[in-house]
């Protein structure tokens, strides 16, 4: 091919490339505003992440060193709000807060906000599992026993840290109740699984041969 071949050659890529340009530029101009637009909104959503974090924090801190034993009901009542918030952290802290210091009474209320956390809360699958034992050992001296075994139904039918917790939880749930086959299964369930608790797994062995021994 010779110089002045090539030249044209060139010059005609060059047109054919303008021409494209020409022809798609509203095109263009669309998807570098749509990628100019998602780039902005992921450093906005990041920032607003980051103070609305913050913000909580301070909150949640701010009811801690405010707190009076002689009246609670201020702390009590932004422990309550730090909850709905839904905050993957405060939320639960701000529950375990008020139960530690037995600033809440009415039952009902309380199984709400376990349920706040546990339906309605984005949490890490463990944080999750141990707020819904945290719900049913604090049941597990008024629940019926479907209501008991409906709330431990999640961790005792798959493989979790604190599936044996549960298992002996109401293993000693029915012996309370008298009824000591039931209690017997549950102690022997805790037995059987590989990945038990070790403590939990000694004290089912120990109750198994204290309790239940002919």
């Amino acid at each position: 091919m010779s110089e002045e071949t090539q030249i044209i050659s060139s010059d005609q890529n060059k047109t054919d490339f303008k021409s494209i340009l020409l022809n798609n530029k509203k095109s263009i101009i669309s998807i570098v505003a749509i990628l100019l637009i998602a780039l902005f909104s992921y450093f906005f959503y990041t920032d607003y992440k980051r103070d609305h974090r913050v913000k909580i924090s301070e909150q949640y801190n701010s009811v801690l060193i405010s707190y009076d034993n002689n009246n609670p009901s201020l702390s009590v009542e932004g422990m309550k709000n730090l909850i709905n918030i839904k905050d993957p952290t405060y939320s639960p802290l701000a529950l375990y807060f008020l139960l530690d210091n037995n600033l809440l009474s009415n039952q009902t209320e309380i199984n709400q906000y376990f349920d706040v956390l546990i339906n309605e809360t984005n949490l890490d699958e463990e944080v999750k599992n141990l707020i819904i034992y945290k719900k049913g050992l604090y049941n597990s001296d008024n629940a019926s026993e479907e209501e008991l075994l409906n709330i431990f139904k999640p961790l005792i039918n798959s493989e979790n840290l604190w599936k044996s917790h549960s298992l002996y939880i109401i293993a000693e749930y029915f012996f309370a109740k008298n009824e000591k086959q039931k209690s017997k299964e549950f102690f022997e369930k805790i037995l059987e699984m590989e990945n038990a608790n070790p403590q939990i797994k000694v004290e089912a062995q120990k109750r198994l041969q204290r309790d239940f021994s002919v």
